[in-house]
């Protein structure tokens, strides 16, 4: 069984939409390993999006995920990453599919409503970082 880390982003935590997207994903067999609300900080907002750390929107996102509670959720499935991503759709909903998370409750690109973890290597490293 694989792990994967889910975090609902401040903008669906602000709009009270935690249960209705943990359902969807209970719904699609993932299961609840590890559930906690908190507050990022900045320094494991900015170690969490590392990978962006040069591109132009990165300080916008830093400030997005500091912003508010935050649900991080650890999910165990067969292939959860993958089936993850692909639960969770491209992070402009304008081009994901339907169906998807992102697609009904996405804001924006940039207020997306939810995180996935996109390879297992780090999916282990987001988890330890949220977790530890």
């Amino acid at each position: 069984m694989e792990k994967t880390l889910a975090i609902i982003k401040p903008d669906a935590t602000k709009r009270n939409i935690i249960g209705e997207i943990i359902s969807i994903i209970e719904n699609s067999k993932f299961k609840v390993i590890r559930l906690s609300s908190m507050i990022l900080t900045e320094s494991k907002a900015k170690e969490l999006y590392d990978i962006h750390s040069s591109k132009p929107f990165f300080d916008a996102l830093i400030e997005y995920m500091t912003s508010g509670m935050i649900v991080a959720i650890v999910l165990e499935k067969d292939n959860a990453v993958k089936e993850f991503r692909d639960l969770i759709g491209d992070t402009n909903p304008d081009n994901a599919k339907d169906g998807t998370i992102r697609k009904k409750f996405a804001l924006n690109q940039s207020n997306n409503s939810i995180h996935g973890s996109d390879s297992n290597e780090n999916a282990i490293k987001e988890i330890n970082l949220i977790f530890n």
